[in-house]
Order: C-alpha cells, then sequence, then structure tokens
C-alpha cells in the first residue's frame, strides 16, 4: 500500500470538478487536453472553460482513468487552474500539483507530470497551435514501450533535480516496461551530471576568488558539488591547521550533514566550529539558508 497524504485520499475518495464541460456563455470557449493512454495504465482527460477576452481559466473538469494518485493529482490541477489566465497556468508545474496534495510517493510522480502535459495540450489545443511547450522534447526515442525521447528525459531531469534512473522512471515512465532503455537512461544522465559539475567547477572558482554567494539558484547536483568544493578548498584548510579534519556525509535540501574528523571530533569546542567555521563558510559560499549539523 502506497504511503498517501490525507489530502490525496480525500480527493481520491471525493475528487473534485470531475466530469465534461459542455455549457457556454457568449465569449467563452471549451478546450480539451489529453495525455497518456489506457493501455500503458493511466490517461487524462483535462477540459477548460475560458474566457476569450480576459484569457482567463473560468472552470476546469477532469476525466481520468488511473490510480488514486492520478485522480487526486487530477482534481488538484483543476483546482489550482479555476481563476488563472492562461499564461500563468502555464507556468504551473508538476512540483507544485504535488505540494498541493501534500506530497506523492515517488514512485507515483508521473501522475503529477501528466497533469502538467495534458494542461499545456489543452492550452495549445485553443490557441490553435502545434504543442511546443516542449518542442525541445523531440529527439531520439529511448523509451519504446512509453514513447519518451532522450530531450524529454533530459528535460525531466533537469527540471525536478532528479540524481537516480529509478526516480527518472518514477516521474515518467521511461525504463519502466522492458528495461531496455535503462542503460540508455543511465547514459544521459551521467552525461547531465559531467555537464553540470564542469559548470559548478567553473562558477565555484569564480565564486570562491570573488568571495560571492552564487545568485541563481542551485540544482541539488550543483549544491552538493560546490559545497563539497568548499569545504575541500576552504575549510579543511583552517582545520587542518589544528589537526582536525572534515568530510560531506550528506546533504537534504538545505541540511548539511558533516562527520568530523581528527581533532575537531573530541574537541570541546566542536560545536562552535560546525556554527562559526564550517557552516558560516558554507552560508558565505553557497547559500544564507545552510544549516550544518555532525553526524
Amino acid at each position: 500500500m502506497w504511503d498517501y497524504t490525507d489530502k490525496v485520499m480525500e480527493l481520491f475518495y471525493n475528487p473534485r470538478n470531475q466530469g465534461t464541460i459542455t455549457e457556454k456563455e457568449v465569449g467563452e470557449s471549451i478546450t480539451t487536453g489529453e495525455v497518456g493512454s489506457i493501455a500503458c495504465g493511466d490517461a487524462l482527460r483535462l477540459h477548460l472553460k475560458i474566457n476569450e477576452s480576459t484569457q482567463i481559466i473560468l472552470d476546469a473538469r477532469f476525466q481520468t482513468f488511473g490510480c488514486a494518485s492520478a485522480i487526486a493529482s487530477s482534481s488538484a490541477l483543476t483546482e489550482l487552474l479555476v481563476g488563472k489566465t492562461l499564461d500563468e497556468a502555464l507556468g504551473l508545474t508538476n512540483k507544485e500539483i504535488s505540494e498541493f496534495l501534500g506530497g506523492l510517493p515517488e514512485e507515483k510522480m508521473h501522475c503529477s507530470v501528466m497533469g502538467q502535459e495534458a494542461l499545456e495540450a489543452a492550452i495549445s489545443n485553443y490557441r490553435g497551435i502545434p504543442l511546443d511547450n516542449h518542442k525541445d522534447d523531440e529527439g531520439s526515442l529511448v523509451c519504446r514501450c512509453f514513447g519518451v525521447t532522450d530531450a524529454k528525459v533530459r528535460r525531466i531531469i533537469l527540471e525536478n533535480g532528479l540524481t537516480t534512473t529509478e526516480q527518472i522512471t518514477n516521474y515518467i515512465k521511461a525504463g519502466g516496461g522492458c528495461g531496455a532503455c535503462l542503460p540508455d537512461i543511465d547514459d544521459i544522465l551521467a552525461e547531465i551530471v559531467e555537464e553540470e559539475t564542469i559548470a559548478v567547477e567553473a562558477a565555484t572558482e569564480i565564486a570562491i576568488s570573488k568571495r560571492i554567494v552564487p545568485t541563481t539558484p542551485l540544482t541539488n547536483i550543483q549544491k552538493i558539488t560546490l559545497i563539497q568544493q568548499v569545504l575541500e578548498e576552504e575549510v579543511k584548510l583552517d582545520l587542518v591547521k589544528d589537526g582536525g579534519d572534515v568530510d560531506l556525509f550528506d546533504v537534504e535540501g538545505e541540511l548539511v550533514k558533516v562527520t568530523l574528523k581528527g581533532a575537531c571530533s573530541s574537541c570541546p569546542s566542536s560545536a562552535a566550529t560546525l556554527k562559526n567555521v564550517i557552516e558560516s563558510r558554507l552560508r558565505d559560499r553557497v547559500s544564507p539558508e545552510l544549516i550544518v549539523i555532525s553526524v
């Protein structure tokens, strides 16, 4: 049994805005977007009523074939859309759908992605243009079971900060069929990690030399790489002078877990070292929100 939040179960048992939209007034339009297929296990048809002059979504309804997460995600999507302009709606991410539900099991994140893509399809149909929000998804077919290209795999990794092949499968199902594409997905993930590592190393050299904090949001990979580099190139040098050392253990959001070694591991002032040396330096170089603890 999946570990669903109360909100997911509420919208599964009592979904809101289920059905179609058939009535409209003068100056209103109805559009539909559809993604997925029953053969693949999940399908969503999203209906929108739009004010033609203001481009505001007046009503949103859904028809979903799928699991509890698919139904709850679709219901959440309709609640998030009403009152937004089309351009505002296009800014909605699958993360926001998941957050509205209090989170989804990672194995079910593809349900929130399906909602985002149905929305994009509906708006493209209304505007009478090909679905081009993710035209960069055009590329070589990687997963034949679910029709996923290498470009889409890259986009989903970057948009959601994914770091494992299992996560990618959970978000877009690629690799969840016959599994023949898993080596290709591993290669794409490795390429992105290498690209981001090179980019972070270059940015870190500049940041450290100028003593500045990065001004743009970091991905998980970038944050971990930058923390590791600051520890290696700055913090360790200070600690070694007094016979101490530190290793990065893990990073969970803004929480940085380190292991104190050498003289630092038994020093009475280790708590001060954590806050005044390690945490202070990482806040200066990486993010002012970081919290450092010893494990």
